[in-house]
């Protein structure tokens, strides 16, 4: 639970959320929700027998500063039905930073020492705000600052450990692992739809509990991603239940969509063809026109790309497509001049691969070509000359982004077929 009115009005982001969700699942434990509540004693209250009502540990972040709309200990102590108790070592403590720094402690700072009765106090290391561990029965709930890096240090030193402690007593100890294949060019409801058998069989498979879970996330214009999360006894198991379910996974979607997986976990699509580009040992140029660069920018973000890019060409105007690259004279929106754009970066810059890229960003139409047409031109050994039409969506910045990924994974799948053909045919 994120407490903090500025998180309602979008003044800052809930950064710690999305941390403690990361990190509770590396460590096994299962989060079921997340919830933001502002600085308000009632809706806090609320909030927190809400979440008590839902789960057997409540992680609060935020509130428990020295100002009067800091106000996580009253509410806790109120759903506790406890008093606050004040904590003179704490109050020491916090006199003694401030000493340390050459002030006087101002007397507000004193509420930060106030503790439920019966709670355990977490030391701040960081800062002035102790922690709490305060236990509701069999439930507890921990308190901690909304600081992030004093939430960190508090959450790894002190509540993880007790938090598995707990676990272990009840027998629940489990590892949460999970893999994320990344794909391109296709929706979200198509992957769904080809993949529902196997969601169906993994309900089916799964014991309470433990097994593999599929979910979908959209990326925006780094693709769709399909997310496997294994939930075992171990960490070896649930890695072994993730192998076995990406092959499935990966024959599906390769029998029915493609080369649609471009890469694992955090495998970029520069990265999935540079991998490509280094394993047929050849060499890539490009030409750029609506992209302005964007392709070249995305490939030299690979760490070793020089040892395969040999460069890129920006030719936005149409002189310097017809001069540079050779592109001949005439309309330069058409799949000829995307494929003559490939030829020249190909010759120009001495690389095996040539890609090139031309169309239309908008917002007005070009050569009587509407907004958001694209034309990708590859030339490639084993693979000739080729072009592709591509329609994209969305204002001129998201064109542009759209069209330098797509023309990266034409080439990608582009490059996988001609080697396939390739090997093909010498095994005939």
């Amino acid at each position: 639970m994120a407490v903090g009115t500025e998180l309602l009005l979008g003044q800052i982001a809930d950064t710690n959320s999305r941390w403690l969700g990361e990190h509770l699942a590396a460590a096994g434990v299962s989060s079921y929700f997340h919830q933001a509540v502002g600085d308000n004693r009632e809706r806090i209250v609320t909030a927190l027998r809400t979440a008590l009502a839902r789960g057997e540990a409540v992680i609060m972040c935020g509130g428990l500063g020295p100002t009067q709309d800091d106000i996580t200990r009253e509410a806790i102590a109120e759903v506790m039905h406890v008093p606050l108790v004040r904590d003179e070592a704490v109050v020491r403590r916090i006199e003694a930073l401030f000493a340390s720094r050459g002030r006087d402690m101002p007397a507000n700072n004193a509420r930060q020492a106030d503790v439920p009765q019966g709670a355990q106090t977490i030391e701040q290391q960081r800062g002035t705000a102790p922690g709490l561990i305060c236990p509701l029965g069999h439930k507890v709930v921990y308190a901690v600052p909304g600081v992030p890096h004093e939430m960190e240090e508090m959450f790894t030193r002190a509540i993880l450990p007790d938090l598995r402690r707990r676990m272990a007593e009840q027998g629940e100890e489990a590892a949460i692992v999970s893999r994320v294949l990344r794909t391109w060019g296709t929706s979200e409801s198509a992957l769904a739809e080809v993949l529902q058998g196997r969601i169906d069989a993994l309900d089916e498979q799964s014991p309470a509990g433990t097994g593999v879970t599929l979910a979908f996330l959209a990326s925006g214009i780094e693709g769709i991603k399909v997310r496997l999360t294994a939930r075992a006894r171990s960490a070896g198991e649930a890695a072994a239940l993730l192998d076995a379910e990406e092959r499935e996974v990966r024959a599906v979607l390769a029998s029915t969509l493609g080369d649609v997986v471009f890469g694992l976990d955090e495998v970029t699509m520069e990265q999935a063809l540079a991998a490509v580009l280094l394993e047929r040992g050849l060499t890539l140029g490009v030409a750029e026109s609506l992209t302005g660069g964007l392709i070249a920018s995305r490939l030299v973000a690979v760490v070793g790309a020089s040892t395969w890019f040999r460069g890129g060409v920006v030719a936005y105007d149409s002189a310097v497509k017809h001069a540079v690259l050779g592109v001949p004279e005439g309309p330069v929106v058409r799949e000829e001049a995307a494929v003559a754009m490939a030829q020249g970066a190909r010759r120009v810059l001495g690389a095996d691969v040539g890609l090139g890229i031309t169309g239309v960003a908008g917002p007005d139409p070009q050569e009587g070509v509407a907004p958001g047409t694209v034309y990708v031109g590859l030339s490639a050994p084993g693979a000739g000359d080729l072009s592709r039409v591509l329609r994209v969506p969305g204002d001129r910045q998201r064109i542009r982004e759209y069209s330098a990924i797509s023309a990266l994974d034409l080439l990608r799948r582009t490059l996988l077929r001609s080697a396939e053909e390739t090997g093909a045919a010498a095994t005939g």
